[in-house]
């Protein structure tokens, strides 16, 4: 009776093994793409014209992990997510998210205490000269609206923005950017390319002329050519640095850039 008990046990504990395989592989990210899992952290990868997060009912980026999440591990309970950053809807590229509240703390205070190091990539109307450089404005959030202007100094309202970036190459009458932030102000690359004359591609909101991405019926689930292209932080785990780096998508590799 022992040794049938035990057969019985082991055989229990196989085919859990294999139902738990069998989620792993049906459970496939759908709409977004999973680069990086290491315990409490997740780097995913956001599809422009997307909101990272949103009010109930109305699709996300955050909406979309949760199902994935969901659909792997059954769990009895909800699934807790942290997000300690967010990048603007009509952007594409690579966020960090967080399995518990420690963890979100904890990267948080490293975007609080600048030492995330984020790049992104933008492809702006333009040559911009000289190839590398740095801009100091103040940005200030207009009120009741979802935009940002530069404003003097004295402003009130009006916050430090600095960025600094490099050309990487110049086509035809466009350059494309990689862009280190020192701060994160509301739309900061967005805002600060375009007051020098240098709009987004796609960024309609803010004067670009060029288009970019699918042209759907509802502009605000458009793309334009920002792209978050690598984050490194500290993780709150193990402490070890990690860096991830998010290739562009098929709007950018249709122009030739990869």
């Amino acid at each position: 009776m022992q040794a049938d008990g035990e057969g019985y046990s082991k055989s229990r504990r196989t085919h859990r093994v294999f139902s738990l395989s069998l989620k792993l592989f049906n459970a496939m990210p759908d709409g977004f793409e999973l680069l990086y899992e290491d315990g409490p952290c997740l780097a995913v990868v956001k599809p422009g014209g997307l909101l990272t997060q949103a009010p109930p009912g109305i699709d996300s980026l955050e909406v979309r992990v949760r199902q994935f999440l969901h659909q792997r591990e059954e769990p009895e309970g909800k699934i807790y997510l942290g997000l300690p950053h967010r990048l603007d809807r009509p952007a594409s590229g690579v966020l960090i998210m967080a399995r518990n509240v420690r963890a979100t703390r904890k990267i948080c205070d490293q975007f609080l205490d600048r030492t995330v190091d984020k790049r992104y990539w933008a492809l702006v109307e333009g040559h911009v000269e000289p190839a590398h450089g740095t801009w100091r404005d103040t940005i200030r959030k207009i009120p009741d609206v979802a935009g940002a202007e530069i404003v003097a100094p004295d402003s009130p309202g009006g916050k430090s923005a600095v960025l600094h970036y490099r050309v990487l190459f110049n086509h035809e009458n466009s350059s494309l950017l990689e862009i280190r932030l020192e701060t994160g102000r509301t739309h900061q690359i967005r805002v600060q390319t375009a007051s020098r004359g240098h709009a987004i591609w796609g960024d309609e909101q803010y004067g670009s002329e060029r288009l970019f991405g699918p042209q759907t019926a509802e502009p605000r689930d458009r793309w334009i050519a920002l792209h978050a292209r690598s984050i490194a932080w500290q993780h709150p785990k193990s402490r070890s640095r990690v860096s991830v780096e998010a290739r562009p998508g098929v709007h950018w590799q249709k122009l030739g850039i990869t």
